[in-house]
């Protein structure tokens, strides 16, 4: 009952929300995404086996399939970061309800294991099983093999919930999954044999014959899954309710050195204390910070991923900006009246939020000299990158200070709901992180890579010299919907 009921509250506040008919052609492009992603799916499912048999004519296709399985599901666990908002975030509207909250824990893991998401896979695994597997075990080795790979992503699925949770209390759970991954690295590559690829084939070929041991060894998994993240789920809940950890301040900076800037240094130390003493905002900047410095060292250090330089080099420089200006707008939603009773704060505001990200920016540049000294990337393409980076990317993404219009909480973890996200400024986030790979690749295409770097240097220096005037423009539109945006911060906090 209380499942069917949850199931319908969540379709209603879909439809209900102020951003279901302002946002048709962003949920356009995100449904096109889909679509796109489904089909891709389907071709590798289509064309894999085939290209199995040629690869490796002594092994069955799905054999080969099977060794791979830990590979799909680290994909997919990294996948659920992007799509899959965590089924605690659901909680906040029903606690003043007589519902037991035990009870209402439990129905929100059940309804995150009967997600459709868990089956999204399958436009790869069923045109694979039907072209490698039928043949041999008909449709009843189908059947059971579906059933054992839908069975290792909600497995999957429970993972990345407790993962997901922890990291939103506290950045250094970050390196559970990190120890995990690195331990199955170490078992599969270092012994010979490759245990995890074998362990993971006879795994497969255990589902497809129907084996009982297969099956009650990934459910007991997913129940000790569904038990620990039943527990923390509870234990954080009513941690959270008491809000003991707001009294616990070990240390207060008033960032005097940012006295001679003016108003702006204002505004840099408000931004400094909302990333630096806020629960949320502190874990997503930390969050966002680890990313940007493990992308400098694995570019600086190692020569793992010497093939990835491009990719490696742009993200270095833009995973931080996309991961804190993404929200631009939705955490000041909290005190927007305070912010709105001066003039022009909202413009010095945008450019304080500017500067301090164009400062953090001189970290991965001061690491990117360790690989320039080493041969790896030339000092064109570091500072094309950087360049575009501070223009282009930031351009994009401050775009977002005029649409956002919903309040995210400072402090609250496990009971906020995901109320930030719209479409349209999910697609705008996405235009920000694959612009610089896209405009890259098409460049690249068509002129050579100096000249390509040179183009792009341009762009970002066109912008970067020109901040002032689109910063203007974008204060001047966000005034013009002042009202439309303070009425949708109020009714979203």
């Amino acid at each position: 009952m209380l499942f069917t009921i949850i199931r319908r509250n969540e379709k209603l506040a879909a439809k209900r929300s102020p951003m279901f008919d302002k946002n048709r052609f962003a949920k356009f492009l995100i449904y096109f995404m889909v679509a796109y992603w489904a089909a891709l799916l389907l071709l590798m499912g289509v064309t894999l086996p085939s290209a199995f048999e040629s690869a490796a004519p002594s092994m069955e296709p799905y054999h080969i399939l099977n060794q791979g399985l830990i590979y799909v599901l680290i994909t997919d666990f990294l996948v659920r970061f992007v799509i899959q908002t965590a089924t605690s975030h659901e909680i906040k509207p029903y606690l003043l309800m007589p519902v037991k909250k035990k009870k209402l824990i439990d129905t929100l893991l059940l309804q995150s294991a009967t997600s459709l998401y868990n089956l999204f896979w399958f436009f790869l695994f069923v045109p694979f099983a039907f072209l490698s597997i039928f043949r041999f075990y008909g449709m009843t080795g189908i059947i059971c093999y579906l059933t054992g790979i839908w069975l290792l992503m909600v497995l999957n699925n429970y993972w990345y919930l407790l993962c997901k949770m922890l990291l939103n209390e506290k950045t250094v759970y970050l390196l559970l999954p990190l120890a995990v991954y690195s331990l199955l690295a170490i078992a599969e590559f270092i012994p010979e044999g490759n245990p995890i690829s074998t362990f993971t084939m006879n795994l497969g070929e255990g589902f497809i014959e129907g084996s009982l041991p297969a099956y009650l060894s990934v459910i007991i998994l997913i129940l000790l899954m569904i038990f620990i993240n039943r527990t923390l789920q509870i234990r954080l809940l009513y941690s959270e309710i008491s809000k003991v950890e707001d009294t616990k301040i070990k240390h207060v900076s008033e960032y005097k050195f940012l006295d001679r800037y003016g108003e702006i240094g204002e505004y840099i130390r408000l931004e400094l204390k909302l990333y630096l003493r806020n629960k949320t905002v502190k874990t997503q900047f930390r969050m966002g910070f680890i990313i940007m410095i493990a992308f400098s060292c694995v570019l600086a250090f190692t020569d793992v991923y010497d093939r990835m330089t491009n990719f490696i080099c742009i993200y270095n420089f833009a995973i931080l900006p996309v991961m804190t200006l993404g929200q631009v707008m939705c955490f000041e939603g909290n005190y927007l009246d305070g912010l709105m009773s001066r003039k022009e704060s909202i413009y010095n505001l945008l450019r304080a939020k500017y500067y301090l990200n164009c400062l953090i920016l001189l970290i991965p540049s001061l690491i990117m000299i360790i690989p320039i000294i080493r041969g790896k990337i030339s000092p064109l393409m570091a500072v094309s990158y950087l360049l575009f980076t501070v223009g282009a990317v930031f351009f994009t993404l401050l775009q977002l200070a005029v649409y956002n219009k919903k309040t995210l909480p400072l402090n609250a973890n496990v009971m906020r709901s995901n109320r930030g996200s719209s479409l349209f400024q999910s697609f705008l986030i996405s235009c920000a992180l694959f612009m610089p790979l896209i405009v890259n690749s098409t460049l690249t295409t068509f002129l050579e890579q100096n000249t390509a770097f040179i183009i792009m240097m341009l762009i970002g220096l066109t912008l970067t010299i020109t901040h002032t005037i689109w910063i203007k423009n974008i204060y001047n539109r966000f005034m013009k919907r002042r009202y439309d945006n303070m009425e949708g911060f109020r009714d979203s906090r």
